[in-house]
């Protein structure tokens, strides 16, 4: 016998191992594991031990990234088979025919295996089901797809006849993994509506098993794509990546989901997953599940050197880092290397054409946004091209663009256009002067003086972004306009050079500058030489430097209240010449802007609303909207903030409307945030709510430093996505959220997203990830002042901890809730938390019913102590309800601990006794809810049909009859005419019963 670390090994021991192996995650340890007890049970003399070991190693490769390894410990299988037949019992003779179809699948998948050698197989593998009595079904689905590996369409599609029409049986795969491989055959053949009605029993949950929807919801990422369902794309891609992350065994959905990432924009989201997977490149498993991951990469790199990202530096295992142009070049050559291994096997061109293809792939859009972090690729030395905006800007007939085209060579015309947008503030007009200047040039006509001064100040305006090159440009276009005997349009174009040169840098410098020439058009305005318009604007523009200035003053609340009355005096005047032309009211309204913000920000926010709200119907009567757009954001995100959803969900509606493609992605995400928001806060669609909720991720992921307005966009779209019960994809959401919400938010986001996230697990049946964020967020609320949520947090826990079996863990949060409800004057809440540990004492074989049974007495104190209180009649209501739940519960308790019913093997009347005792308490039940009427009516008739089934098992016939009948004419016993689902139940419980006793 063989010994390790001094302890010896007998089969008892090897077998134990073997079973403990069995229910360690799939993945390399296992896979060792495995082929050390396979070396252990070869010397312990035991030959069903060593079939045993044999079998589990098998698994152990198949879910691996090493499926390829099959096919030795099969062989050695078959031999012991055919040496010794009765060896194999009927479970692992069950075990040996089951994994032969996995051998087909490894052969075929293995470019080192000849063709002759998987062909060989199929006939053997048909005669073992023939001669062990099972249908084919299983011998025709590895026929066809070695058929659709090697390109034989045609007899690929007699070979789908054949392994459809086969009776199914129990050698059969389950049905979700033939809907897999069916569905594929329809979506290589391009037929991707069908692929996806084929593949509809797993993606809406009908069929699933170990491997399934993760396949499945990866293969149809592309078919979506190509129908332009983008939608559903992404909620797959969101719901399948977390099924498949870090899984060897599924390195084929793994490169379904990085190609999915390269054909819709996502190219930073696609190299993270690349990087966090990059040892299956160089992996020596299943050939052919490594060259879907080098061609889905080889596709993922070359967007990112298109894009101008060749240097982008990708990390790989072992501390290495290549540049994407570098692995590129290494992905491409290795899956040309791969596929033209398997042509050369199969003497077909289907695998390189295939490999081919998806290297070569396009997007099929610009960027599909997902709503979880990711990292932000910086502009590569090519721009991803932009895509065409949502709408064009709202014009009205008389500010529209008209006349010129573009090359034309009418200057006259062109002038005129441009003269007239910039009248009518319209956003094409800086476009327009350029044309002006560029055919001037072009065809060397002159221009007259004004027409020059005009030219040469929109110039300036084009070069804002360099200061140095635009004050210059503004003060030549000032000596321009006075020279062409202009001097308010001079003054107000030397008011820019200043108001340039004070926010590049140059505060004093500038603010001084501006005041002097405010002076100045003071003087020329009183003279008749400067228009109201020229004025306000310089007045304007010292009021918002002054702004600038206000965290530095000597006396910052004073300074603000001056700079307030300085605006005030604007708008004074701006009013008294409101008709001058049409631009007053935008500048009344950008005044009026100016000052909302001041408001706001010293705490005046009604009032700010107002002039945010005054200034977009004066951007409206000026007919230009778009000017409006961030007037009603700032209105949207007041009024939200002042507990006013609907009129923020109109601003933010307007907004969005009038210029969204005109604000910066920052402000765009703003937008659509608050628009969110405000949804959410009225209980509208969550369907709209998530999407907007979407928007605002992706626009914040486009700008710098965004991080938390992207992190809060993510919590309220994982929120949306809980309530609509998507519950994978807010998963996936609100864990991307967490590590921005911890960095940049308050306490109470963090624990949101955790509560949320532990709700999302908890449904998806992942309890005891689900207990960890209930307990991480219940430990963060602990300090908190209110602990209602930390109430909450611990009896959440508690749930999930119980539905993950961890019985001594769910007690402890159980006790720590009952605690807290107790604190927090809440009995009902307290009592559900004892009962919960009563259940689980129950099931404690140390101490068992009598423990279960002082539980439940301690919650029946709880509750018949507060029901002697004085109270209103909902609470009343709702306690009594709560007392007889803790009495019915008693009851089944009492019943559940019974190790037989009442009859023939209770030959002591223990069963019986319990029995009678959980009758007593259903009728106390019934009688705590009879005062409650109308509103205690499902509890008191649910307790009513406990009692008569009581009564059946005591052997009461006439007595539960007598119940149930009571139960029917309680609810009329009219079948559908009660649309109270409960009714519908309790009638037909009710039936059964009467039908049961006869």
């Amino acid at each position: 016998m063989t010994y390790e670390n001094g302890t010896p090994h007998t089969v008892e021991s090897i077998r134990q191992a073997l079973w403990e192996n069995d229910a360690e995650p799939k993945g390399p340890a296992r896979t060792h594991r495995a082929e050390e007890l396979v070396a252990l049970a070869e010397t312990a003399g035991d030959r069903q031990l060593l079939l045993d070991a044999l079998l589990d190693l098998i698994s152990a490769y198949q879910f691996s990234s090493e499926s390829g390894k099959t096919l030795v410990p099969f062989s050695r299988l078959l031999r012991m088979w055919d040496e010794n037949p009765g060896d194999f019992s009927g479970p692992a003779l069950h075990r040996l025919h089951w994994r032969f179809k996995w051998i087909i699948y490894s052969l075929t998948g293995n470019p080192d295996i000849p063709l002759d050698a998987i062909r060989r197989w199929l006939p053997d593998m048909e005669r073992h089901y023939r001669v062990a009595g099972y249908s084919l079904r299983p011998v025709r689905s590895a026929e066809f797809y070695l058929a659709q590996h090697l390109g034989d369409d045609a007899l690929a599609a007699r070979l789908l006849e054949e392994w459809t029409g086969a009776d199914r049986d129990r050698m059969s795969d389950c049905l979700a993994c033939e809907l897999n491989e069916q569905g594929e055959w329809h979506a290589d053949h391009a037929d991707d509506e069908r692929a996806l009605a084929t593949w509809a029993p797993v993606l809406n949950g009908e069929q699933s098993c170990a491997e399934q929807p993760h396949l499945i919801l990866a293969l149809s990422l592309v078919p979506l794509l190509r129908l332009g369902r983008f939608d559903e794309a992404r909620r797959n891609h969101l719901r399948g990546y977390r099924l498949a992350r870090g899984n060897g065994s599924l390195v084929p959905a793994l490169a379904r989901h990085i190609e999915f990432c390269a054909l819709t924009g996502n190219e930073a989201r696609g190299l993270e997953i690349l990087a966090e997977h990059a040892a299956y490149l160089d992996n020596d498993g299943e050939p052919l599940s490594r060259l879907e991951i080098l061609s889905a990469a080889a596709l993922l790199l070359r967007r990112l050197v298109e894009l101008g990202h060749a240097d982008r530096p990708v990390p790989l295992p072992g501390g290495i880092t290549v540049t994407a142009e570098q692995l590129l070049a290494r992905t491409r050559e290795a899956a040309d290397g791969l596929a033209r291994r398997f042509d050369e096997r199969n003497a077909t061109d289907r695998v390189g054409t295939r490999v081919a293809a998806r290297m070569a792939g396009t997007p099929f859009t610009d960027r599909l946004p997902l709503g979880v972090r990711g990292a932000r690729l910086a502009p590569g030395s090519v721009a991803r091209p932009k895509p065409a905006p949502e709408s064009a800007p709202e014009s009205t007939p008389e500010s529209a663009p008209v006349a010129a085209e573009a090359g034309s060579e009418d200057l006259a015309a062109l002038l005129a256009e441009a003269r007239r947008l910039t009248l009518a503030q319209h956003p094409d007009a800086r476009a327009a002067w350029r044309a002006v200047a560029e055919t001037a040039e072009r065809t060397g006509t002159g221009l007259d003086a004004s027409a020059r001064a005009e030219v040469t100040y929109h110039a300036a305006v084009d070069a804002l972004d360099d200061p140095d090159t635009a004050i210059p440009l503004f003060r030549r276009a000032a000596e321009q306009f006075e020279a062409a005997g202009d001097l308010g349009e001079g003054a107000a174009g030397r008011a820019r050079a200043a108001y340039t040169t004070a926010v590049s840098g140059r505060t004093e410098e500038g603010l001084a500058e501006l005041d002097a020439l405010c002076g100045q058009l003071r003087a020329l305005h009183a003279d008749g030489r400067a228009t109201a318009r020229q004025l306000t604007g310089a007045l304007l523009a010292a009021a918002r430097v002054r702004r600038g200035t206000l965290p530095s003053a000597p006396d910052p609340e004073a300074a603000e209240e001056a700079l307030a009355e300085e605006l005030r005096a604007v708008l004074r005047l701006a009013e008294e010449h409101r008709t001058e032309d049409r631009w007053m009211r935008s500048r009344i309204a950008d005044t009026s802007c100016l000052l909302g913000g001041l408001l706001a920000g010293r705490g005046h926010a009604p009032q700010a609303a107002e002039l945010f709200a005054r200034a977009v119907e004066l951007y409206h009567e000026a007919a230009a909207p778009w000017f409006a757009a961030e007037a009603e954001a700032r209105l949207a995100e007041l009024s939200l903030a002042l507990g006013r959803p609907e009129q923020a969900e109109k601003a933010a509606r307007a907004a969005l409307d009038h210029g969204a493609e005109l604000l910066e992605p920052l402000g765009r995400a703003h937008l659509h945030l608050i628009l969110a928001e405000a949804l959410a806060a009225t209980g509208q669609d969550d369907n709209e709510v998530a999407g907007h909720a979407l928007e605002a991720t992706h626009w914040a992921d486009e700008a710098d430093g965004s991080e938390a307005l992207a992190a809060w966009a993510r919590l309220v779209l994982g929120g949306a996505l809980l309530r609509l019960r998507r519950f994978d994809e807010a998963a996936s959401v609100l864990e991307s959220a967490l590590p921005d919400l911890q960095e940049h938010h308050q306490e109470g986001q963090v624990v949101q997203a955790r509560w949320w996230l532990g709700e999302c697990l908890d449904a998806l049946g992942d309890h005891r990830q689900a207990s960890e964020q209930f307990l991480l967020a219940a430990d963060i609320a602990k300090g908190w002042d209110g602990q209602r949520d930390h109430a909450v947090l611990a009896h959440l826990a508690g749930d999930a901890l119980n539905g993950a079996g961890l019985n001594e863990q769910a007690a402890a949060a159980y006790a720590r809730a009952e605690e807290l409800w107790r604190g927090l004057g809440r009995p009902h809440n307290a009592a559900r938390a004892v009962r919960a540990q009563a259940w689980l004492a129950l099931r404690d074989a140390g101490r068992g019913l009598p423990a279960a049974r002082d539980l439940m007495a301690t919650a029946e104190q709880l509750l018949t102590e507060a029901v002697a209180e004085p109270a209103d009649d909902d609470s009343h209501a709702m306690l009594r309800t709560e007392l007889a739940g803790t009495y019915r519960q008693t009851g089944e308790l009492l019943v559940r601990g019974c190790a037989s019913e009442p009859g023939d093997e209770d030959d002591d009347g223990t069963a019986r006794r319990a029995y009678e005792e959980a009758l007593g308490y259903a009728e106390k039940a019934i009688t705590v809810l009879a005062p409650l009427g109308e509103t205690g009516r499902h509890d008191r008739t649910g307790a009513q049909l406990m009692a008569a089934w009581l009564e059946a098992d005591l052997g009461r016939e006439s007595a539960a009859d007598t119940r149930a009948r009571a139960v029917l004419d309680d609810y009329g016993d009219e079948d559908g005419s009660d649309p109270d689902a409960t009714a519908e139940r309790r009638r037909a419980e009710a039936r059964a019963l009467l039908d049961y006793i006869g």
